[in-house]
């Protein structure tokens, strides 16, 4: 298993930027594939992004790409969520998860689905509030 804990939420008026981090342990971070969830208040969990193990492959969900960029350092065993231009409807609990299979592929049905399986180790989420 991988642990994962997430840091660098907060509250931040609509238009400014946040930049989260997802620091893991314990099995090896390097070689696992890494998403971005969020949930927010009385809505359904929804996909963000994902990175390949390398970071050389990423891939967003079409709402949210040019605003959001995901990344990672392997040396530093750390993922990022870069957000820009924030908005209100951005407000929700934000989780990493790293995949536990080996391939996946870089949609929002694949990623969706591993999280329900339970194929995933995620971490306990960061809050993040968005002001009007």
């Amino acid at each position: 298993q991988v642990q994962l804990v997430e840091s660098g939420g907060g509250l931040v008026q609509a238009g400014g930027s946040l930049r989260l981090s997802c620091a893991a342990s314990g099995r090896t971070f390097s070689i696992c594939a890494m998403g971005w969830f969020r949930q927010a208040p009385g809505k359904e969990r929804e996909f963000v992004a994902a990175i390949n193990w390398s970071g050389r492959s990423t891939y967003y969900v079409d709402l949210l790409k040019g605003r959001f960029t995901i990344s990672r350092d392997n040396a530093k065993n750390t993922g990022y969520l870069q957000m820009n231009s924030l908005k209100p409807e951005d407000t929700a609990v934000y989780y990493c998860a790293t995949a536990r299979q080996a391939y996946i592929d870089y949609d929002v049905r694949s990623w969706n689905r591993i999280w329900d399986l339970g194929s995933v180790d995620r971490g306990q989420g960061t809050q993040v509030t968005v002001s009007s």
